[in-house]
């Protein structure tokens, strides 16, 4: 090391994967047109696979460097008839499906022709929490605290719901909400 570092050094935050699945989700759910831009694509590629078997109308648009050198791109998100995908949605170590992205697939599952299984191994009885989306009028089977399926398409309905202890099952209650008639609290 050195006793003092004498130079201007500049650092660019890194785009957040989970941000921009937490809108593509809302998009799909609530059947909304909506860009996002700088979504780092290393990070969305299988999500957006899984999204594209699922018959979701996704373009990518403008694809370009970071600032950190890191490939990002513009995506467009039109409504969708959505189906449920082929085989189970779950996680993997990294370039596999992102842990924090899983949850969004429940929500989106609500929407989506069929039965879709979602397998999350990772978090002790996270799987649990997906239930909670029955509270807003999915159809949600618990096979065990790791994996549920989820029959849809469903319209979902306002409900009074309480925020579980976890952040993403939170989020995915909340892009629920936003699509539900009436008024969620």
């Amino acid at each position: 090391g050195v006793h003092r570092i004498a130079k201007n050094i500049s650092y660019e935050i890194s785009e957040d994967p989970t941000d921009a699945m937490f809108f593509l989700a809302s998009a799909l759910v609530t059947k909304s047109r909506i860009t996002l831009k700088r979504c780092p694509l290393e990070f969305l590629e299988l999500e957006l696979l899984v999204l594209e078997k699922m018959n979701a109308h996704i373009k990518i648009k403008n694809e370009y460097k970071g600032k950190n050198g890191a490939r990002l791109a513009d995506i467009e998100v039109f409504p969708s008839s959505l189906v449920a995908p082929p085989e189970k949605i779950t996680a993997r170590p990294y370039p596999g499906l992102n842990i924090d992205n899983l949850p969004f697939f429940a929500v989106i599952a609500t929407q989506a022709k069929g039965e879709t299984l979602i397998h999350d191994w990772v978090y002790e009885k996270r799987a649990i929490y997906y239930t909670e989306l029955e509270k807003l009028g999915a159809d949600v089977t618990l096979a065990d605290p790791h994996r549920v399926f989820i029959k849809g398409p469903t319209p979902l309905r306002a409900a009074e719901l309480v925020c579980p202890p976890a952040l993403r099952p939170a989020t995915i209650l909340l892009i629920g909400m936003l699509a539900a008639e009436g008024e969620s609290h």
